[in-house]
């Protein structure tokens, strides 16, 4: 997906200029401009950031345009929208759910792939369990190596990364309430 002609869209629909969104998000506009030119690519932390300007969640940006949809109670893995990238696939159940009150995720972080140098912090609660991989997970300044079967849970408001440090790609089924994604 071209992050940056999304970004676009989105901002220019809700008649935002790149000054007013970076000033909202707190980000200087030439960091919005190289985004919207696909210059740089933001990580999920810095992305975050930038939609908390809309203010929007990443769930809402990949789908402002999408046709509605019947909610349905089954899902097929290949229809299950991509909120992160290549290196960080942040896999969405549920994402025509009306009134969605929890976020399910099926993530699959690529060696060496972490959210960002940007601790991640945002309202609720969330947890997960390591299905295959290895990842190193900092939490409010605690850092752990968790693996298969490892799990976590913590308030989300707490500083936190993800990253994987291992030569496996790790793959994560993990929830979070409010859905913040």
């Amino acid at each position: 997906m071209d992050i940056g002609a999304r970004l676009k869209m989105v901002r220019e629909r809700l008649s935002l200029s790149q000054r007013e969104l970076a000033k909202r998000a707190g980000v200087t506009n030439g960091t919005i401009s190289l985004i919207e030119q696909n210059r740089v690519s933001p990580s999920i932390s810095s992305l975050k950031k930038v939609l908390e300007g809309l203010p929007m969640t990443l769930a809402d940006f990949f789908t402002f345009d999408a046709e509605p949809r019947a909610p349905t109670v089954f899902y097929q893995g290949e229809d299950l929208p991509n909120l992160g990238n290549e290196e960080i696939k942040l896999l969405l159940v549920g994402m025509a759910h009306p009134k969605r009150d929890l976020a399910i995720l099926k993530e699959r972080y690529e060696p060496g792939a972490d959210t960002g140098p940007d601790m991640l912090e945002h309202e609720g609660q969330e947890g997960g369990v390591v299905i295959s991989g290895q990842i190193e997970l900092t939490v409010d300044g605690e850092q752990r190596e968790l693996g298969p079967g490892d799990a976590y849970y913590f308030d989300s408001r707490l500083p936190h990364r993800f990253r994987n440090s291992g030569l496996l790609p790790c793959e994560i089924v993990s929830a979070n309430s409010p859905p913040t994604f």
